[in-house]
């Protein structure tokens, strides 16, 4: 009996992750597949995901006051993350995997739009969008935006990125092919070579 007992509570701690994780994400959209992505030595969980853009202002690192839903809607595909510039766990590896990200593409870089939106912008002024960018080498089509709290909160609520605080915040990328289409959302420390997979995918099923 004890043994059962255990080897239920395993298989339950086991499935928590998964769980959550698709729990979060149907949270403010539509989860229509669930896939889990093992290529590499991590794994990572994939969903496909109608999510709406909220109608908020953020603030570019160039010091433009912008609306979300215009940058997100200016046509090209769009590859986003959630960070803070003094993070120092989660948002260097998300960062680094962008960097990444951007040499594999070469030339279709220009085509893309890479998007990070800071969860501390209390603290994340323009000009410290511009210095970590430029720590991770962020080319014109990786561009990085504050904002109030309140409008970081609407962002992060809407994409079902929001974790109660900074400290907890986890990693979350989300692609998007075009305007008006699903969005492919990915929980986990995905590679570079696994983020470029599902992007040459997302593009080619539109």
């Amino acid at each position: 009996m004890m043994r059962r007992m255990i080897s239920s509570a395993l298989l339950l701690a086991a499935a928590l992750p998964l769980a959550c994780a698709a729990a979060e994400a149907v949270t403010n959209g539509s989860a229509d597949q669930t896939i889990t992505d093992s290529t590499a030595a991590n794994s990572v969980r994939v969903f496909t995901i109608n999510y709406v853009t909220p109608a908020v202002q953020l603030v570019r690192d160039d010091g433009q006051q912008v609306s979300l839903q215009r940058e997100l809607d200016d046509g090209r595909p769009v590859v986003m993350n959630f960070i803070f510039t003094t993070c120092a766990t989660t948002c260097p590896l998300s960062s680094q995997t962008f960097a990444a990200f951007q040499r594999k593409l070469g030339p279709e870089t220009s085509k893309v739009h890479m998007v990070s939106i800071s969860i501390d912008p209390e603290q994340d002024t323009p000009a410290r969008l511009r210095v970590y960018a430029k720590k991770f080498g962020a080319g014109p089509q990786w561009q990085h935006y504050t904002g109030t709290l309140q409008a970081s909160l609407a962002a992060q609520q809407a994409f079902g990125a929001y974790r109660g605080d900074k400290m907890s915040h986890a990693p979350v990328t989300l692609m998007r092919a075009a305007p008006g289409q699903p969005w492919t959302r990915i929980d986990g420390f995905v590679t570079p070579d696994q983020l470029l997979q599902h992007y040459h995918q997302l593009l080619a099923a539109r």
